[in-house]
């Protein structure tokens, strides 16, 4: 691991591989850390430089600022642009889960000039609603995510997951319970208001979409909507697949961005 300074904060990043190879960074989803990727790295670092990092508050990059309580999609895309500069690398590959989609949607609107090729996964345009979002934040706030985990975690995954890998979704209740509560409400709190409909246009950046049949959070009729407001293909949906396919299927989803990219 290595640590930077962004606008004061200390973020949390890997950088892998040889320094020849194009850049493929990864943007994990809310509440877990960048060790949703690993799995898939060593696939991965055959072809690419890999970049992965913690979102604020979770893993080991700090929590957001108490003096901003506010944090919004440029916010993070600054972030991975930021991180970008120390791989050196004007231009990169991106792959966004869950929130991590929501990171590279602000990208194709507002940076597209610095994207090779975007590979979007169990998101949307407008994911869920403002009033499930502000209760989940002020739930988070009066209980703790500790406190919360058990409930929330088993939504990311399967029921074939659940059933086969329980062990799994106990380990990634405990490492969501060690996250920032603060951070993660101020994050539910951006995916109330964020709606891509209007922002995000067709787009010539090479654009892939991925989700899981089993997906409650992002199910497969929401990539589709999003599909269509960006004139992209129809999403590949992975069966027996829940929220998270760098977990549940790292070597199918290592296989399908190796495909797509090359």
């Amino acid at each position: 691991m290595a640590f930077i300074k962004h606008n004061g904060r200390t973020v949390c990043f890997r950088l892998l591989g040889d320094r020849i190879k194009p850049l493929l960074m990864l943007a994990h989803p809310l509440g877990m850390t960048q060790g949703v990727w690993d799995d898939m790295l060593p696939a991965l670092l055959e072809k690419f430089r890999v970049l992965t990092w913690d979102l604020p508050g979770h893993g080991a990059s700090a929590a957001w600022p108490d003096e901003s309580d506010e944090i919004t999609p440029e916010d993070l895309a600054q972030e991975a642009i930021a991180l970008a500069r120390v791989a050196e690398s004007d231009r990169f590959h991106f792959v966004g889960t869950s929130i991590g989609g929501v990171i590279g949607q602000q990208l194709l609107s507002e940076h597209a000039d610095k994207l090779l090729s975007t590979t979007l996964t169990n998101t949307g345009a407008v994911i869920g609603t403002p009033e499930a979002w502000d209760t989940r934040s002020a739930n988070v706030l009066e209980l703790g995510l500790s406190a919360m985990a058990a409930d929330i975690v088993p939504r990311w995954f399967g029921p074939a997951t659940c059933e086969q890998q329980p062990t799994l979704v106990e380990g990634w209740c405990v490492i969501m319970g060690r996250g920032d509560d603060r951070s993660y409400a101020l994050l539910c709190e951006m995916l109330g208001r964020v709606d891509f409909r209007e922002q995000c246009q067709a787009t010539d950046v090479p654009l892939q979409l991925i989700g899981g049949s089993d997906d409650v959070a992002t199910p497969p009729e929401i990539l589709k909507a999003l599909a269509n407001v960006i004139g992209a293909a129809d999403p590949i949906i992975l069966e027996h697949v829940g929220h998270v396919p760098s977990v549940e299927r790292p070597e199918v989803f290592s296989q399908m961005l190796l495909g797509n990219l090359d």
